[in-house]
């Protein structure tokens, strides 16, 4: 579709992509999803309330389907490239990942169109983890992630190296759904969540920005939701 009606379409709340020849959406949230509303007065350490504004928090995690644009989600045949601006770049498979310290946290989540789910529990590496393993150069500025189907996502790389970005595996301590990234999908929990690209493929560090697939079809470069970064 044209960009003028994709935007005025996400502005909306309904969020449709081309890909493979099919249609995905991440869709608003359902009323029946909804959480309870004193989470809505809660302050994070840093002074921000916890949920964005234009968010309203959900029980559960979303599915947010994309077949037949999904990816291959089964454990066995998983390769995670890490590479570019790397002194030692590595592939993983499934097996390598699990082998490599541990993480497990409590992260808020926030999709564009406008559902939150707090607290959401996940396991899985850090990045700070996996840059140290591969030894990232200091000319790096961005984290790329790579994903099924040549879907990227564009991370400065002081925002995807905090403490809780991560290389998730599970949710609520089972395998991730299909649906959400199977079997490997990124976390980036303080940007919109389209950055925490799933079905995850890729890292590679850039020395330059490269705007990825949502980026270059009408959305923010940087996508902060306590600023609203949405649209560009």
């Amino acid at each position: 579709m044209d960009r003028r009606r994709f935007i005025q379409q996400a502005g909306a709340g309904v969020v449709v992509v081309a890909f493979g020849g099919s249609l995905y959406g991440c869709g608003a949230k359902e009323p029946e999803e909804a959480a309870d509303e004193p989470a809505m007065h809660e302050m994070r350490a840093d002074g921000r309330p916890r949920v964005p504004p234009g968010q309203g928090p959900l029980r559960r995690l979303r599915d947010m389907p994309a077949a037949p644009a999904e990816g291959d989600p089964k454990p066995a045949n998983f390769r995670l490239q890490i590479h570019g601006a790397v002194r030692k770049p590595i592939e993983l498979d499934y097996e390598g990942l699990l082998k490599l310290p541990r993480t497990e946290q409590a992260s808020d989540v926030h999709c564009v169109t406008g559902w939150s789910l707090l607290g959401a529990e996940w396991t899985g590496v850090k990045l700070t983890e996996l840059a140290e393993l591969v030894g990232v150069k200091d000319r790096a500025r961005y984290v790329i992630f790579e994903a099924a189907h040549g879907y990227t996502a564009n991370v400065p790389l002081g925002e995807a190296l905090t403490p809780f970005g991560l290389v998730a595996y599970r949710h609520r301590g089972d395998p991730l759904a299909t649906a959400n990234g199977a079997p490997v999908r990124a976390l980036v929990p303080d940007l919109y969540f389209w950055k925490s690209a799933k079905w995850l493929t890729g890292i590679r560090f850039s020395e330059v920005d490269e705007p990825g697939y949502w980026e270059v079809r009408g959305y923010n470069n940087h996508a902060d939701p306590w600023k609203e970064e949405r649209y560009a």
